[in-house]
């Protein structure tokens, strides 16, 4: 029992020395940074590349499995025979200006644009490699310079995810490994698994010529100098897909983001010793009990590809898309919603109407979600609750997906007074009543939007 006692006290004591270690500087500087990540809580995904002329489909066929941009992986396509789909990119429809008006009228407050994905095509002047949009392709103009010029003009902010390992057509880049499971593309498929099993995922001896480490030094670094130079003020780098990644090459690449203290990261680095700024969560919302109190944020698709995919299905409705939204904000979560771009550069119609809706929602009903944070009441049945402090007081945001029959809502435990209880469509003052179960609110006789009808609460002092 005494050599129990004894580790106990040698335990708290090293907790104690490690949070007397904590800079408060550090955490101040941490917290005034994320500042308009954590009001932004909406942002915008853009996945885009040379993938988005196959669309999803190869050879006549539809590819099987993941999204339309693992296509050259998943179908094992040649670096040359990719090379020369990637010739014919020439987005000649493609208007930053428009893109940046839809995000601002859907209520996004950033844009992560991929810079360069697994395909290892850079949206960018490069001289790292050639394989890049200007000098690889028609088009000739720098895809990423135009986007942060559109950008700055309507002051939305603007972040470059990066494939810092996978890179399939610059030696000496990682790949992930995929059975290719597309039986119709090739007679000799299990070779071509064979193959990939035993040179760390490539199919094609070309992306063998080099190591990763010289991809690392010769590439990867110096095109991630790049995006933090040419293209002014940078807000979120976004990591994915660490494969092969090692320590070494990890601190290399966080060496040069630590000459940008202001620059967001998330933490697919390397895990676990690169966390970044944020937690990512993919295709899902977090549930209660996976909250640990870090930042994170929710990346989505509104059909099931990410890249632009042909004849595509499974879009998601926009009540599910705010109710997502919502959900996700009353978590403390962002909510970053792909785009998918054709090859000519336009967002597909169903991708224009839905954030279109979704801007209307918002128009009304955004104090909910801007600004918010994590509320720590129970989720209800009825919606979600979000909550910000508003000086001394607390204004406490009701979305009710469903009115209850009777039209009242109770808020379990609430004891504080209440100044004011508002339904933000039409601006309309609702009455409240404190119960020794809580406080009591009065529903109108008709929700003013079927989808999510949000009630603003504001409490003298703060919420107990």
């Amino acid at each position: 029992m005494k050599t129990k006692i004894l580790f106990v006290i040698f335990l708290l004591s090293a907790i104690c020395n490690m949070q007397a270690q904590i800079n408060p500087q550090d955490a101040s500087a941490h917290d005034k940074k994320m500042e308009w990540w954590r009001e932004a809580r909406f942002g915008m995904f853009i996945h885009w590349g040379p993938y988005s002329i196959l669309g999803g489909e190869y050879n006549g066929h539809k590819q099987i499995r993941g999204g339309a941009e693992w296509i050259m992986n998943r179908c094992k396509i040649p670096v040359a025979e990719y090379q020369a789909y990637a010739k014919q990119f020439n987005p000649t429809k493609y208007d930053p200006e428009a893109w940046v008006k839809l995000a601002k009228e859907a209520g996004m407050k950033y844009i992560v644009m991929t810079s360069k994905h697994h395909d290892g095509f850079a949206m960018f002047k490069s001289n790292a490699s050639n394989f890049n949009i200007v000098d690889f392709t028609p088009y000739k103009k720098d895809i990423l310079d135009e986007l942060a010029k559109a950008c700055r003009k309507y002051n939305m902010k603007l972040g470059f995810y990066y494939s810092q390992a996978q890179d399939w057509n610059n030696p000496g880049g990682a790949a992930a490994r995929r059975v290719m499971g597309e039986g119709w593309l090739n007679p000799d498929s299990a070779k071509i698994d064979a193959y990939t099993k035993e040179h760390k995922g490539h199919w094609d001896p070309v992306q063998d010529s080099k190591t990763m480490e010289e991809y690392i030094n010769q590439v990867a670094i110096p095109q991630i100098k790049e995006l933090l130079t040419n293209y002014g003020d940078v807000a979120v780098i976004w990591w994915d897909t660490p494969v092969g990644m090692t320590n070494e090459f990890a601190e290399k690449i966080k060496a040069e983001i630590d000459k940008y203290p202001q620059i967001i990261t998330n933490d697919r680095l390397k895990s676990p010793n690169f966390r970044g700024d944020f937690r990512t969560p993919e295709q899902k919302i977090f549930g209660s009990n996976e909250l640990d109190g870090s930042d994170w944020e929710t990346c989505m698709t509104m059909d099931n590809s990410w890249g632009f995919r042909k004849n595509s299905e499974n879009w998601k409705s926009t009540e599910t898309l705010i109710r997502n939204l919502i959900d996700i904000a009353s978590k403390g979560g962002n909510y970053l919603l792909n785009v998918g771009p054709t090859s000519e550069g336009e967002i597909p119609p169903q991708s224009v109407e839905r954030l279109k809706e979704v801007g209307k929602w918002m128009k009304i009903n955004g104090e909910a979600i801007y600004g918010t944070t994590r509320c720590f009441l129970e989720k209800p049945e009825w919606g979600c609750y979000t909550m910000k402090n508003a000086k001394e007081n607390t204004v406490l945001y009701l979305s009710v997906f469903d009115f209850p029959a009777n039209r009242q809502i109770l808020i379990p435990g609430v004891k504080s007074s209440v100044k004011s209880c508002t339904l933000l469509a039409g601006k309309i003052k609702l009455k409240t009543k404190s119960t020794n179960e809580g406080l009591l609110v009065y529903l109108p006789e008709k929700a003013p939007d079927a989808i999510a009808s949000v009630i603003s609460v504001r409490f003298i002092g703060r919420i107990h």
